[in-house]
């Protein structure tokens, strides 16, 4: 067998993920790390905090020969016994981090005073030069608002961006982020120091998903929304002109890397896939049960809308008592979101509700009649594929790459695999629910038409097939790395 010494070294890059967080993200990393046993994998995750994401939610391939995670609500970092004085250069440097787009940013002199000020990091974002910083971007753009609580969110802001840059670079052959955002950033330093190459997937666009989240928080307020915005924004242009090869799961997502920043030359379209032979071999759901049985294979967090889920479900119930909804996803990633959750449906006195926790897809789909998706933001949701390759007709929310699986493309004869609907619309989401509970046939048509849809588009095979050929190509030129 090939020792570790000669073996090619993948590390990849994520954030808010794997092996912390279940499904989405994660499964697809699981699979790509299962399927190339021949590389070595390396993860460098990008955490929250130890409490909530301190458990493994994976078994770990034998190929994944190491985890790095960088903790952002760690705080390592103390004052100094004496004020942080910067030399002329690493000011500089810090200026073009601070006020430069991307093509300035000095990233060698960034680490450098990163390094050199490693332990003492806090005393940076409270000195002189940074307050000088502060002042001049307040006065070039957000004089309107109140300095202190503007130049709190701008240290906010750049504490975890120097947190990550400060951790230590794992050796590797090649660098593959699956994300812009702190991820993709630090991908970017470390295909710079290293001279290797650097690939970067988007499930979702990351950038338009913080620009969702930053308008409905409560945290940010006014002004500042911009300003967190511009951040991502800026994080994600950093990522699209450093990656070798930026990669979209549809084509809807790769127009917006470029319109994002990102070079057409760059881009490149790779949709997921799934094990069409397992998942079309599953039995037909049972026709002869009291019950039509909605599935929703999802985790249980904001980003998801359980709430409306629930609500458009009781509202259907009312029109169609004959109906349950099996709720199958963990749990336990925001247990106060899981709370409420509970508790509206207690409020509301909904019926033949379950929430199944975390499962086997595959042991649980075939007993469902439809499936139901409501998510605010998506990419290419696997659990959709798997449901249509089981031959399962699906309801979503006209998200990420919903409409293209569901509806098909201007080339795609094969008809509707399901109903796409409006976001956080409940009263269209009930309706459809009913309208699929009173017609099988239909159903069972969508059925057919997804089924064939992802036979012909969206195999597992396929997709491992474009991601083997990138690793080839990328690593054809990089001798092994000597590790750490």
């Amino acid at each position: 067998m090939e020792s570790h010494a000669t073996r090619k070294r993948i590390c990849l890059i994520c954030e808010g993920s794997y092996p912390y967080v279940a499904g989405g993200v994660s499964t697809w990393i699981q699979m790509l790390v299962e399927q190339f046993p021949d590389h070595d994998f390396i993860i460098w995750s990008i955490a929250t905090n130890r409490k909530e994401m301190g458990q493994y939610k994976y078994t770990l391939p034998s190929n994944l020969i190491d985890i790095r995670t960088v903790y952002l609500e760690d705080h390592p970092f103390q004052p100094g016994p004496e004020k942080t004085r910067l030399t002329p250069d690493e000011q500089q440097a810090l200026e073009a981090l601070i006020l430069d787009d991307t093509a300035g940013i000095a990233w060698q002199s960034i680490l450098d005073l990163i390094q050199r000020h490693r332990q003492h990091l806090v005393d940076v974002l409270m000195g002189e030069a940074f307050f000088k910083l502060a002042v001049k971007l307040y006065q070039q753009d957000y004089s309107r608002t109140v300095f202190n609580d503007y130049l709190w969110n701008l240290r906010s802001m750049y504490f975890p961006l120097m947190k990550v840059l400060a951790d230590d670079i794992p050796a590797a052959d090649l660098y593959h982020a699956v994300s812009t955002g702190y991820a993709g950033l630090i991908g970017s330093v470390a295909a710079h120091v290293t001279g290797r190459p650097l690939l970067i997937t988007e499930h979702g666009i990351y950038t338009r998903e913080r620009e969702e989240e930053i308008i409905k928080a409560e945290w940010v307020i006014g002004d500042f929304k911009k300003l967190w915005i511009h951040f991502f924004y800026k994080l994600a242009r950093i990522a699209y002109l450093k990656a070798d090869r930026v990669i979209a799961l549809f084509e809807q997502n790769r127009n917006l890397q470029v319109e994002l920043g990102c070079p057409p030359g760059k881009t490149q379209v790779i949709p997921n896939g799934v094990d069409w032979a397992v998942f079309s071999a599953l039995p037909e759901p049972a026709r002869n049960r009291d019950f039509i049985r909605v599935g929703a294979v999802v985790r249980v967090v904001p980003i998801k809308d359980i709430k409306t889920m629930l609500l458009a479900f009781d509202h259907a119930q009312k029109h169609f008592p004959q109906l349950e909804l099996v709720i199958c996803g963990p749990v336990d990633e925001d247990p106060d979101y899981t709370r409420e959750c509970q508790q509206l449906l207690a409020e509301l006195g909904t019926k033949q509700v379950s929430f199944a926790g975390r499962i086997q897809v595959r042991d649980h789909i075939a007993g469902f009649d439809l499936m139901l998706l409501t998510s605010i933001s998506e990419g290419q949701p696997l659990a959709v594929m798997e449901g249509m390759a089981a031959g399962i007709a699906q309801i979503a929310t006209h998200v990420g790459a919903c409409q293209e699986l569901l509806q098909g493309t201007g080339s795609d004869d094969l008809g509707a695999a399901g109903l796409v609907v409006p976001v956080m619309d409940v009263e269209r989401i009930a309706l459809a629910i009913v309208d699929l509970a009173h017609h099988p046939a239909r159903r069972r048509q969508m059925g057919q038409a997804g089924q064939t849809r992802i036979q012909r588009l969206y195999q597992k095979q396929d997709f491992l097939r474009q991601y083997e050929a990138l690793y080839r190509n990328w690593l054809a030129t990089t001798p092994p790395s000597q590790g750490d």
